[in-house]
């Protein structure tokens, strides 16, 4: 499936039910094979409880029949006593069956979280700016718990529910054939009700999990800090609170669909099951009058028929059962089937060292949905429904301003070198293409036309792991997990001592800060570390970056957030961290554009001046505007920043 197509599947109310193809049978029971030992002794004891299940109606036909009339007393307790370890001998063999069910399904929603997990790893950037990370969990948890119902709970009630309807139909056979074709006329009525209910239960079933797909990706947008912080500035509290209850509102309402059709198709099929018991006790009770059945006969004969129409009951219940455990398993196969991005090659060349040459060659890249489409986004009041398409087609339309950025292509015939040892800085108007850039050079996207070369080798050529091993990147949104100080900086660096630790935290200038906290270094920064300022989250990314020691550095804006002193202190550190590596700068501020060899100036996608700064003065071009501009008291320095 095309990654648009399923984008597209999550904004949509879909509503057409899973078909039953051999391929997907095959591939849901490739996750039970997995554990065929644990089914095989599931087997055998759904046969060994169907066994006992025949032999109650059949203790009660002797002791009817035999038993009493005899005033047989010491068969009677036996028989007694058989009644009493039939339940027990079944209890015990349901717990051990339990036991094995349980671990069936629990290792399929292990094998397939996992699987998800791994498989998410592994999507580009593109992917995750462009689908509801609401709709991502929806699919983590409650759709693989609805898949593993399949393989644990569906499948085996099938099996159980047809061994014990064959072996019961043989019994009936044996007993009675006459009365049992009558008992089985009604058979077509259950196929027919399992059919109709059954398509309208997979159909609502689908609409539920979108539903609540929606509501959890409501949930996942407005309850994390940085939601939570946004719709109090904006005293939005009181909307994003009806918008949730409209959603709630949905799933409330299919809820209530799924459980009025879940019921009134277990009435229907009981109501059908009570007629055909009926008219079996009608018939049998005549037989029995006139002396062609015995009364032992006839309750063992409607015990029987009992467990027959449960069986069958259930079975016509299977196939609802089963469509909404494949619209499960559909949607986890949408995500694992989906294509990778960015690719790394069967035959990835490792780089085990670099020296950290980095050449841009004719490289071309752009945004635009028909690569990659997203998501409708969410209604809200005031929001227009054209596509980012259309808005950016408006916007080249029009006359650009003196800074305008508007454009389809993010970047045009980009070609630049950077050698080893020597620092880049990127310089330009905001939307000018900085930040893609830097994008680039860790494979967060691929160029779409052109080539990125480390030390003659096209990035697309290295393992992702080796590439990812020689670059470090800090950028200006710099992400920390609810974990400790100490955690966070080793994420760099997992392997690191406290040596490495603290040092890399002096560099960044954050050490001190830390040693003066309660809890030092273990001190919890909270969620997306707002415990913590802006200017100290991106000195702890810095340590970050530093303790990893890459051979190439890719700084956007990194200091933008810190005080003037702070600053002049982590780019005294930066020299001896730059040394001998390949560094490529967004510059935020004069002192970084002076440190640099060479400067790209960027406008409109383009590298429209290069040179270092006194070259670029003297060129009186864009670079000599920006200049200006920064350090004209009527304007911001902003005017530097992506």
């Amino acid at each position: 499936m095309h990654p648009h197509k399923f984008i597209n599947r999550l904004s949509a109310d879909n509503q057409k039910t899973t078909p039953i193809t051999r391929s997907l049978l095959m591939r849901i029971l490739r996750y039970g094979i997995a554990y065929r030992w644990h089914l095989l002794g599931m087997l055998a004891c759904i046969l060994l409880v169907s066994a006992l299940n025949l032999l109650t109606p059949y203790i009660f036909r002797q002791m009817i029949d035999q038993v009493l009339p005899a005033a047989d007393l010491r068969q009677l307790w036996v028989l007694t006593v058989i009644l009493f370890t039939v339940p027990v001998v079944r209890g015990a063999v349901a717990v051990f069956q339990r036991k094995l069910n349980a671990q069936v399904g629990e290792g399929v929603i292990f094998r397939l979280r996992v699987q998800l997990y791994e498989k998410l790893q592994t999507m580009g950037i593109r992917f995750y700016t462009q689908t509801h990370i609401g709709e991502i969990m929806s699919r983590l948890n409650s759709d693989v718990i609805g898949a593993q119902n399949a393989i644990s709970n569906t499948i085996v009630q099938i099996v159980t529910n047809v061994v014990q309807a064959t072996s019961v139909f043989l019994v009936l056979v044996s007993m009675q054939w006459q009365l049992t074709i009558a008992g089985l006329l009604i058979l077509p009525f259950f196929i027919y009700l399992s059919k109709i209910l059954g398509n309208k239960m997979g159909e609502i079933a689908r609409r539920s999990m979108e539903h609540n797909a929606g509501m959890n990706s409501h949930m996942t947008e407005t309850l994390n800090i940085g939601g939570v912080f946004l719709s109090k500035l904006f005293g939005r509290q009181k909307a994003e609170s009806i918008r949730f209850t409209s959603a709630a509102e949905k799933v409330r309402d299919i809820g209530v669909e799924r459980a009025m059709f879940s019921t009134g198709f277990m009435l229907a099929v009981g109501l059908v099951g009570a007629f055909g018991t009926a008219m079996v006790y009608g018939i049998g009770g005549n037989l029995v009058i006139e002396k062609a059945l015995t009364i032992g006969t006839i309750v063992a004969f409607g015990a029987y028929l009992e467990q027959l129409y449960s069986a069958l009951q259930n079975l016509s219940n299977a196939p609802v059962d089963f469509k909404v455990s494949l619209v499960s398993f559909e949607r986890v196969f949408e995500l694992l089937d989906l294509p990778v991005e960015i690719v790394e090659p069967k035959e990835a060349i490792e780089l085990e060292s670099a020296n950290g040459e980095l050449e841009f060659v004719g490289v071309g890249f752009n945004y635009r949905s028909d690569q990659y489409a997203g998501l409708q986004p969410v209604a809200r009041p005031g929001s227009s429904t054209s596509s980012m398409e259309d808005k950016v087609q408006v916007s080249v339309d029009e006359k650009p301003g003196a800074y305008s950025q508007a454009r389809v292509d993010a970047l045009t015939d980009i070609s630049f070198r950077v050698m080893p040892g020597k620092m880049t800085a990127i310089v330009g108007p905001s939307g000018a293409g900085k930040t893609t850039v830097t994008y680039l050079i860790p494979r967060l996207y691929d160029p779409t036309v052109g080539s990125i070369l480390l030390d003659g080798f096209d990035l697309r050529s290295l393992s992702l792991n080796s590439l990812g091993r020689h670059i470090g990147m800090v950028t200006q949104d710099n992400y920390l997990f609810h974990d400790t100080i100490r955690a966070n900086i080793l994420y760099g660096k997992p392997n690191a001592t406290d040596e490495e630790l603290v040092k890399a935290a002096k560099v960044a200038n954050i050490h001190a800060f830390i040693s003066g906290l309660p809890h030092g270094y273990d001190t919890v920064v909270g969620e997306r570390g707002y415990r913590l300022s802006g200017g100290e989250k991106q000195r702890i990314a810095l340590a970050r970056v530093i303790i990893k020691d890459p051979r190439i550095l890719v700084l956007d804006e990194a200091t933008s957030s810190l005080d003037s002193e702070s600053e002049a202190l982590i780019q005294q550190s930066m020299k001896q961290i730059m040394a001998g590596r390949t560094s490529i700068v967004i510059a935020h501020r004069l002192s970084t554009v002076l440190a640099a060899d060479e400067i790209l100036v960027m406008d409109r996608g383009r590298i429209v001046e290069r040179g270092n700064h006194i070259q670029l003065l003297q060129l009186d071009g864009l670079y000599k505007q920006l200049y200006d501009t920064q350090f004209s008291t009527a304007q911001s320095p902003d005017s530097w920043a992506k």
